[in-house]
């Protein structure tokens, strides 16, 4: 049990750990020994309670100590947390949030954050030095420069220009990548892996694309190097963490301690990675994750179940006004939505995997989702719709028109996300902005009032379904319902209340 009667909480510290509150986890090595071994680029909420606390597991067995994390940012906004987390001595505190109770962790297998640059001079030098071997990334499902017409590189876009004719000064994560690996070339010193840990089906496949890609715009031979010796590993991770907003912070000050940038999250994790490790890897298998030959099956479960059934609840909830996902499952219809699609047009399209059947995986989503304790807003949830509809839930509709399937439900979902992109919730109160390309989608939106495919046409999203009758048709139809009679009505008739 935590003692919640501190009176002045402690500001997070390594000299303060020993003083923290009876019942809070705290490191049991020392963290002063910690040698780097990851660099770990995009150091947010996600990456903290994930692959950083499968890390401080196993060092709290005694190994890995010569695996700990270097954080670095390529954003200016990145600078706050770096500001942050330097403050008090790079550790976290984890608040594990479950319906039964909850527990505490302060993790501390960072040990360090690197400046934020415009060139990212600290950044390369440090990914140059080998004794860093594992380079990992959480930098978002939109953030790999992908060309939505070919899949490929977006060899077209400003940033990857740049960092093509200005090589060693570079503004991209990717560029500061093939810069380090350039030196370590030079240096005789082998590469590092690369390890995305973004919710992108085959992420390490694609973070190879993109730096090999970049590479030889600027150096066909170190591209081939590259090709030769970096290893990218594909893996799956999963575990649901709110965004830390005032709540967070009070709970945390609640009990005893003072941290600038606590973590809630949810009793789930997993991580499931190839083992495909160029210069070695910690044992994360003894900390509970999972190394198979292939993660392809595990990929499509997650990111069909779990992450397209997001966006069926989210946009639907955006225009009613509830505010959590969890308030999402409590609403009658937003849940009858999600079952009847997820059962009917997602789960017969998912292959099983050792541990788990996709109708089991379903209903582990829904009560995961379902937890009142996690405070995940469907704000953040449905944020850059225009990556998750694209990744998570238009490669369903493509699958399911290939088999001659039902896209009943899948075709409101994307009617819901086009009436929600008009900015007004259905009680009158206005959508902030909360997509990349939020005014060229409100413009598709209101154009789409007049001829509801018009919506469909945004080729960078949808390509060429929008000459799908058996999508296009539906999605108009029910794109007019939802504005004729409202978002419940809509519901209630695909759902059959």
């Amino acid at each position: 049990m935590i003692n919640l009667n501190t009176n002045s909480p402690f500001r997070l510290s390594d000299a303060a750990l020993p003083t923290l509150p009876e019942g809070v986890l705290i490191p049991g090595y020392d963290r002063s020994s910690l040698k780097p071994g990851i660099v770990h680029i995009g150091l947010g909420n996600f990456h903290r309670a994930h692959q950083s606390w499968y890390l401080h597991r196993l060092m709290q067995t005694g190994a890995a100590t010569d695996w700990a994390i270097i954080g670095a940012g390529v954003r200016p906004e990145d600078s706050a947390m770096r500001e942050k987390l330097l403050a008090q001595d790079c550790l976290t505190t984890l608040i594990e949030l479950d319906p039964g109770g909850q527990s505490i962790e302060v993790t501390g297998s960072m040990i360090d954050f690197l400046p934020i640059e415009e060139d990212n001079a600290s950044l390369i030098r440090t990914m140059s030095d080998p004794a860093i071997r594992i380079v990992s990334l959480t930098v978002t499902e939109g953030g790999y420069f992908i060309d939505p017409d070919t899949d490929g590189l977006d060899t077209a876009h400003r940033e990857i220009l740049y960092d093509a004719e200005n090589p060693a000064t570079p503004r991209t994560a990717f560029g500061a990548i093939v810069a380090a690996l350039k030196i370590r070339r030079a240096n005789g010193h082998k590469p590092f892996t690369g390890q995305s840990c973004d919710n992108l089906q085959g992420n390490g496949d694609i973070l190879r694309q993109t730096v090999i890609g970049l590479a030889r715009l600027s150096d066909p031979d170190l591209a081939d190097w590259i090709a030769s010796n970096v290893t990218f590993p594909n893996s799956m991770v999963d575990c649901i963490v709110p965004a830390t907003k005032a709540r967070e912070l009070a709970l945390v000050q609640n009990c005893g301690i003072d941290d600038a940038a606590p973590v809630t999250h949810e009793n789930f994790r997993q991580w499931v990675m190839e083992d495909n490790f160029c210069a070695g890897r910690p044992d994360w298998d003894l900390a509970g994750a999972t190394f198979r030959d292939s993660i392809h099956d595990y990929e499509t479960m997650k990111l069909r179940i779990l992450n397209a059934g997001h966006q069926v609840l989210a946009n639907a909830g955006e225009l009613l006004s509830v505010e959590t996902i969890a308030g999402c499952m409590a609403h009658p219809l937003i849940s009858k939505l999600f079952r009847k699609v997820e059962s009917e047009e997602i789960a017969p399209l998912v292959s099983p995997v050792p541990e788990m059947a996709a109708e089991q995986y379903v209903e582990l989503i829904a009560t995961r989702f379902s937890n009142p304790e996690i405070v995940d807003t469907t704000r953040r949830v449905a944020f850059d719709g225009s990556s998750r509809h694209a990744g998570f839930v238009l490669p369903i509709v493509r699958d399911a028109l290939a088999a001659g399937s039902s896209v009943e439900g899948l075709a409101l979902v994307e009617a819901l996300w086009a009436r929600m992109c008009e900015g007004i919730r259905e009680d009158g109160i206005m959508i902030e902005p909360n997509d990349p390309h939020w005014d060229s989608l409100v413009t598709a939106a209101f154009e789409a009032k007049a001829k509801p495919r018009t919506w469909l046409e945004q080729k960078h999203i949808y390509g060429d379904l929008c000459d799908e009758a058996a999508f296009a048709e539906p999605f108009e139809r029910w794109l007019s319902l939802i504005r004729d009679k409202g978002t419940e009505a809509a519901l209630a008739e695909y759902c059959g209340a």
